[in-house]
């Protein structure tokens, strides 16, 4: 299957919901006290993707109840309300971003040939649209964080965990002899995660067709059994 071609885009997009993606904007309103489980929920929401638009414009060390509060157009009291603390705004805010990863793979198709499965798993880990962008942003952050801040490297932690289980699923799928998946699994993390810096950083308009074309040759050359 053919992949269209990708072009580094010129800037994020906006849409009109968090669930849509983390990446884009949810324009902010006011709201009044908090009165129904939906309205919570609703809240909640707000909150999340504001802190996910301060978290990809700012960084990781901005993610203040103040600076999503402000962003949200909420008083900080009602960021407090959903999250009660820093950290569970954090925690929460870094696992709504990589859940999307999670998501985008878990939608793939069953009932593809297995080299195509694993092509398209790959593919989803490259930043190869705003979204992506902003998981690779969050990621890099995240490790720079946990590098000073202990509380932030369990949700580094997990990250790299199902970073790496995605590469052992990958290089299953395409047949690499058992005994040698765990060294193919730990090259193909590196390739993936030194692409997506390139990747990223890629100017305006200037494509990235190779780094997928280098992904398939990299395929195409594991050992198999």
């Amino acid at each position: 299957m053919s992949v269209p071609p990708f072009v580094a885009p010129e800037s994020y997009e906006c849409a009109t919901s968090v669930e849509t993606t983390v990446a884009r904007v949810v324009r902010p309103c006011e709201y009044g006290p908090v009165t129904t489980r939906e309205d919570l929920e609703q809240r909640r929401l707000d909150v999340s993707a504001a802190a996910c638009r301060v978290l990809a414009r700012d960084g990781l060390g901005a993610l203040s109840v103040r600076g999503v509060a402000a962003e949200a157009g909420l008083p900080p009291s009602t960021v407090r309300y959903v999250f009660p603390t820093q950290a569970a705004m954090r925690e929460h805010t870094i696992t709504l971003v990589f859940d999307r990863t999670r998501e985008r793979i878990d939608a793939i198709p069953t009932g593809l040939p297995d080299t195509e499965t694993a092509r398209r798993v790959l593919l989803e880990l490259l930043p190869l649209d705003d979204e992506r962008i902003v998981e690779l942003d969050v990621y890099l952050a995240l490790g720079n964080a946990a590098l000073t801040d202990a509380d932030l490297r369990p949700a580094l932690d997990r990250v790299v965990a199902e970073m790496r289980a995605w590469c052992d699923r990958i290089v299953a799928l395409v047949g690499v002899p058992e005994d040698q998946r765990a060294d193919e699994a730990c090259r193909l993390h590196a390739l993936v995660d030194g692409l997506a810096m390139h990747v990223a950083r890629l100017d305006a308009g200037e494509s990235g067709e190779w780094a997928i074309a280098l992904l398939d040759r990299h395929l195409a050359g594991l050992p198999t059994d």
